[in-house]
């Protein structure tokens, strides 16, 4: 950390935003790496999430929040907290709508909340290939005229478009001060816990319309071994004995194939080989258990 610039800066980007805009696509993009998981499947990202990027003497630290919605369970109580949390201690806060879905109600709820914060607040239009620039413009006028938002982006995420300006901008509204991670770092999370998201994205891939989002998965070892290679084994709950079966599948052909597609991701994250053993068991009401939620950094809701 000694090789740091003199005049460096350093500052907490939150995003938020609706479930499915695309907040993890967005912040794997602008770090350059894989630091959140990514899912169809709303609700994905479960905690805050810290992605680290480098821009030129600027250190920023993008915090991917939960996708903010209106909550029915105590999980999605503990999550909805969460983001509105990260949103709070951030130095700016960028607002990610999905350009197709524009002002939802759920978009609309943020933007009531916003207002009361004192950050300083940027509109980020996502998905904008996928819209005629007409409807864009239409979309950020009309988020324009609230008088919430200093800066507005149109992006695509996934295609890499826009996001250099995103970049350079958030970077200048970085206050001074050292740099807080090693300059080769881009994630703030051990890699267990990356380990078990990832194995997660890959049964949500596969699993979509059979599960429920609120599965988890546990790194229960993580074992380097002689020629430096690492030796996984994870656990992956399910509330049900019928959701085992399903995870598992016919001759054991769905786990292996979770097994097969998480362990490459991990390999990669891990810069070594992986060899990952998974496990499936059936932990119900797993979503009332207060050390389910500390274990994966939530604050349990008490009502």
């Amino acid at each position: 950390m000694n090789d740091q610039p003199k005049q460096a800066h350093c500052g907490f980007v939150a995003l938020v935003g609706a479930p499915n805009a695309g907040k993890s696509t967005l912040i794997n993009a602008l770090v350059g790496a894989k630091v959140s998981i990514v899912s169809r499947k709303s609700q994905t990202t479960r905690t805050l999430v810290r992605g680290i990027a480098l821009v030129q003497e600027t250190q920023i630290i993008f915090v991917d929040t939960p996708g903010i919605f209106a909550p029915r369970r105590r999980l999605d109580r503990a999550m909805v907290t969460s983001a509105w949390g990260g949103a709070g201690d951030a130095d700016m806060i960028g607002l990610l709508i999905d350009a197709r879905r524009g002002v939802s109600d759920e978009v609309e709820a943020i933007i009531e909340k916003l207002k009361a914060l004192k950050q300083k607040r940027a509109l980020i239009i996502n998905k904008i290939d996928l819209v005629e620039k007409e409807k864009l413009l239409e979309l950020a006028e009309a988020l324009n005229k609230l008088g919430v938002f200093e800066q507005t982006f149109m992006v695509s995420a996934l295609r890499s478009h826009g996001l250099d300006r995103l970049l350079s901008s958030l970077a200048g509204n970085m206050p001074p001060g050292p740099w807080l991670y090693p300059e080769d770092q881009v994630m703030d999370a051990p890699l267990r816990s990356l380990a078990a998201e990832i194995t997660r994205e890959k049964i949500l891939e596969r699993l979509h319309d059979e599960l429920p989002y609120d599965i988890t998965v546990e790194t229960d070892q993580w074992k380097v071994l002689p020629d430096g290679s690492a030796r996984i084994e994870q656990t992956i709950f399910v509330a049900r004995e019928s959701q085992k079966k399903i995870v598992i599948g016919e001759a054991g052909r769905m786990l292996k194939s979770i097994g097969a597609s998480s362990r490459k991701d991990i390999a990669e994250a891990a810069e070594t080989k992986a060899h990952l053993f998974l496990f499936v068991k059936v932990r119900e009401n797993w979503a009332d258990d207060p050390e389910r939620y500390r274990a994966m950094g939530l604050e349990f809701p008490r009502e």
